[in-house]
This record gives C-alpha cells, sequence and structure tokens, in this order.
C-alpha cells in the first residue's frame, strides 16, 4: 500500500528507531545542530512531533500538538521513558500515515491547517532533519532514500530563503554538486559540514611535569 502513497513514513521512523540504540545517557546533554537544544531536547521534540502528526493523519483537531503551538522542547520535560516511549511513538506515526485517508482533504498540527499532502511531507521532512540532527549530535551514520530527498528538495526549495519562523532558520546554500541530502539540510537552514565542538583536553594540576 505505501508505495500508491504520495511518501512513506516508514524508512525515517525505522531509521530514529536504529538511531536511538545509539543514543547513551552521556549523550543527552550534548549539543545538537538545532541552536539550544541539547540532545534531550531534540529527544522531546521527537515525542510531541509524533503524537501531533499521528493526531493530524487521523484528523483529529482538537487532541494536544495540533489545535495550537506546541510547547517549546526541553530537556527537563523529557519523560524518563523516552527509550521505551518514543519507538511506539514513532510506530504509531508511521502506521497513522499508512491509511490513503491521511493523505485526504486537509490535516492539523500545531495550529496549523494544510492540505494532507503537504502535511504529509511536513511530517516527513520532521523526521528526516532531526534523524539528521540525532545522528550528527550523536557521532551515528544517517542516510535517506534519494526518492524521499528528491521530494523535500522540491518542496523546501519552495520556501522563503529567509526561512519560516518556527520552521525552518534561513537557507544555507549549498552546491548543486552537493548530495540531495547536504542540498535538503541546508535548505532547511542547517550547516551540512555541522559537527560537535571537540572537547578540549585539559592537563590536570595534578601531572608533573619535567
Amino acid at each position: 500500500m505505501a508505495d500508491r502513497l504520495p511518501l512513506d513514513l516508514d524508512p525515517p521512523v525505522r531509521q530514529i528507531r536504529a538511531l536511538l540504540l545509539g543514543v547513551a545517557d552521556s549523550d543527552l546533554t550534548a549539543p545538537t545542530p538545532c541552536p539550544g537544544w541539547p540532545v534531550a531536547a531534540l529527544l522531546d521534540h521527537l515525542m510531541g512531533l509524533s503524537f501531533a502528526f499521528t493526531q493530524a493523519a487521523r484528523k483529529r483537531t482538537e487532541a494536544p500538538g495540533t489545535d495550537g503551538p506546541p510547547p517549546q522542547p526541553s530537556a527537563d520535560h523529557l519523560s524518563p521513558h523516552w527509550r521505551s516511549r518514543l519507538p511506539v511513538l514513532l510506530e504509531e506515526l508511521s502506521t497513522a500515515w499508512r491509511d490513503p485517508a491521511a493523505w485526504t482533504g486537509t490535516a492539523q498540527a500545531g495550529g496549523v491547517t494544510l492540505p494532507a499532502t503537504a502535511m504529509g511531507i511536513v511530517a516527513v521532512d520532521e523526521l528526516v532533519m532531526h534523524g539528521w540532527d540525532l545522528a550528527r549530535a550523536t557521532g551515528q551514520d544517517y542516510a535517506v532514500d534519494p526518492r524521499t530527498l528528491e521530494v523535500l528538495v522540491e518542496f523546501l526549495g519552495q520556501g522563503p530563503p529567509e526561512g519560516t519562523p518556527g520552521m525552518f532558520g534561513p537557507v544555507i546554500p549549498v552546491d548543486s554538486e552537493e548530495t540531495l541530502l547536504h542540498q535538503a539540510v541546508g535548505l532547511a537552514g542547517r550547516d551540512p559540514s555541522w559537527r560537535p565542538p571537540r572537547t578540549r583536553n585539559v592537563p590536570s594540576a595534578n601531572l608533573r611535569h619535567p
């Protein structure tokens, strides 16, 4: 059924679920490509968006996260049970968008109503971009199906170069010969070359020097 739908959410969901296995507790305070968000805040955001876009697919307009702007992601709000709960939320998200009815009419999330097809693309974009964020922050490999990236590059390319507040930062120019993933990342306002800052090794005061 998925090949008859505009996009398949299963691959990005599987990727994020795999990435979660590589997140150590010590990673939760690490920075991410999202300014001001440590890994814990990013995970909190993934939990919120998974629930909200699931309700959007089901056409539920009064559920938390659909009828108004979502709360600001916060490390303090991350559920202590995120390791077990987030994979379930992601699977529910993927399942909801497998229903052809999810892609018809309109859908609402974050207080915004869009054509359902556009909302589904936004959901995929959120998964792909935040999957990239998580992979970069935790030093894991990341790849995306080229067919999905082609859709995202076209979709993101329609946005204003100054970005969309609350969604995308200003576009970061990327050479057209770069990979589709890097093109999509740049269009979403991220620096494709972002890496976590290196921790400086400071010699211990107790070390003796000749």
